[in-house]
């Protein structure tokens, strides 16, 4: 019965927040940007920024999981909800004018992809929260899941 109600937190909270982005948020007219490739060493000197971003959109996602479960995922127009939405969106774009990417939507991990080049070939270099420092990268069609060593010629 708790993982159903979780579940049904969890779907209210993405739900709102696709709402807000998609629906309710503020029109993004942003123009397409040149893709800055990064090498394993240029993404790693984004990394305390980086993590630091990382970690507010992580303690504001936790905030609002708490908000839903405490008002049993009644969350629409709860004022701190927006609010924190409103952050979490400002810190997405910090990420994108980096030049990476957040790819962890259940915001569990903090997944961060940046765009780069191994072995003649387009990957993202992928990070996780909880490394020290951009050891992996996959195929931009693999997705975590296909998680490879950069090479150590390449670190």
């Amino acid at each position: 019965m708790r993982v159903v109600k979780s579940l049904k937190i969890l779907f209210s909270i993405l739900n709102y927040f696709l709402k807000f982005l998609i629906i309710g948020g503020k029109e993004k007219n942003m123009p397409e940007a040149e893709i800055r490739y990064f090498t394993p060493s240029e993404a790693n000197k984004t990394l305390p920024l980086v993590k630091q971003i990382v970690q507010d959109i992580l303690n504001s996602t936790f905030r609002i999981k708490t908000i839903a479960e405490e008002k049993e995922g009644y969350i629409e127009d709860n004022q701190e909800v927006k609010g924190l939405i409103e952050k979490i969106d400002s810190y997405l774009n910090e990420l994108n004018i980096l030049g990476c990417a957040y790819k962890d939507w259940n915001f569990q991990f903090g997944l961060v992809d940046f765009p780069g080049i191994i072995n003649g070939e387009e990957v993202n270099l992928c990070w996780r929260s909880d490394e020290d420092s951009i050891k992996y990268y996959h195929g931009i069609e693999e997705g975590y899941a296909g998680r490879k060593p950069i090479p150590a010629d390449q670190l």
